[in-house]
């Protein structure tokens, strides 16, 4: 049965569906919240939530990744941002914290204009990794060749390559595209790529070698790649098809588990149930966090998009601040809104739909129900 809409006689579209329209389903079993297991593995790194946090300076610093790891979860720290660019970003981080709405965009630009220092990228990891977490940074496609030996040399457990968009085929007529199978072949270390929001593009990605493959493009909260460059993925939809690619290349490769992140489109906790419910192992979560009353952004946030020097793709957007990370992530939550105990509210909705871990609750039952507030 197709689910393919008429566009116009000559155009026909898949109906696709975002976290808001779908909603799961209790089974005829419940468990006792405290029971159930939220932890997930990705090659030798075992971690107890399945919250990655997104590589962007207004969610992650050096002290944030370290708060995030003992607590947990992964901080992904973005090695093309401020910390990479500037001795001391913290002035840097406030003034962009009080900038005028009218002026954010271009002051943004002349900031991040700075080069990248390797030798910060060095330290940064450096300092991370000092205080004994699992160390994670995150470059683009673009610069990857370019910084990767220091990123490696540095200590680095595990390479995030994010961009708006990656793929396994890259063409450029200007430079030699990234070659994502031979780098991730010739690399000690393993590999998380994206985003991708496709089963084709997911499953070549997958023959890379990549650990993990990140899922979404131009839905998170800073974005605007769907005004701008009209491309936008629903996440619901995005997540299950690269589920689908992960057991198609189980078979293919002969036992080769690839793991899947929701990376966009994840901003509360109910978002993060569905996201696992549509196939994810685990969730990078960008808004969510900068909600932290230590997040670097003070209530603000925004991602590389935000400041590209010749397109912005996203911009600078208030969230406020919530709590701490202690209550964002675990509680107590004052508000309903699903901003804070986020690992609670991802145990209680496990515990009420009967499953057990992650990997069960990927069975769940899910129902399209668009969500439509009074």
């Amino acid at each position: 049965m197709s689910n393919e809409i008429e566009i116009g006689r000559g155009k026909r579209g898949r109906r696709a569906y975002s976290f808001d329209d779908i909603a799961v389903v209790p089974s005829r079993r419940t468990r006792d919240p405290e029971e159930v297991s939220v932890s997930w593995q990705i090659d030798a790194y075992q971690f107890e939530l399945p919250v990655v946090a997104a590589p962007m300076d207004s969610v992650m610093s050096p002290a944030t990744a370290v708060a995030l790891g003992r607590a947990g979860g992964l901080g992904v720290l973005d090695l093309e941002g401020i910390w990479t660019r500037y001795e001391s970003p913290e002035p840097l981080l406030a003034e962009i914290a009080e900038l005028d709405a009218a002026d954010a965009t271009a002051r943004m630009q002349e900031i991040y204009a700075a080069p990248i220092d390797a030798d910060l990228i060095a330290l940064r990891l450096k300092e991370i990794r000092a205080a004994g977490v699992t160390v994670a940074g995150a470059l683009s496609p673009q610069r990857t060749r370019e910084f990767s030996k220091v990123v490696v040399d540095a200590g680095v457990d595990l390479f995030v390559i994010r961009g708006t968009t990656v793929s396994a085929e890259h063409v450029s007529g200007r430079a030699e595209p990234l070659n994502l199978k031979r780098f991730i072949y010739e690399l000690d270390v393993p590999v998380i790529v994206g985003g991708a929001s496709t089963y084709t593009a997911a499953l070549h990605l997958m023959r890379t070698g990549a650990a993990g493959v990140l899922v979404g493009f131009g839905g998170g909260a800073a974005h605007t790649t769907r005004t701008s460059l009209g491309i936008h993925a629903p996440m619901a939809t995005a997540v299950a098809d690269v589920a689908a690619a992960r057991r198609d290349y189980l078979d293919e490769s002969g036992g080769r588990y690839v793991h899947v992140m929701a990376d966009g489109g994840v901003g509360r906790s109910g978002d993060i149930v569905k996201a696992i419910a549509c196939g994810a192992d685990a969730v990078m979560l960008g808004a969510a966090l900068a909600r932290a009353t230590e997040a670097p952004g003070k209530g603000w946030h925004w991602g590389p998009e935000a400041h590209h020097p010749q397109l912005p793709r996203g911009e600078r957007v208030r969230v406020g601040s919530s709590g701490t990370l202690e209550q964002v992530l675990f509680g107590p939550g004052h508000t309903a809104d699903g901003t804070l105990n986020l690992i609670g509210a991802l145990r209680r909705s496990m515990a009420t739909t009967g499953y057990s871990d992650l990997k069960e609750l990927q069975r769940v039952e899910v129902v399209v129900s668009p969500y439509q507030p009074q």
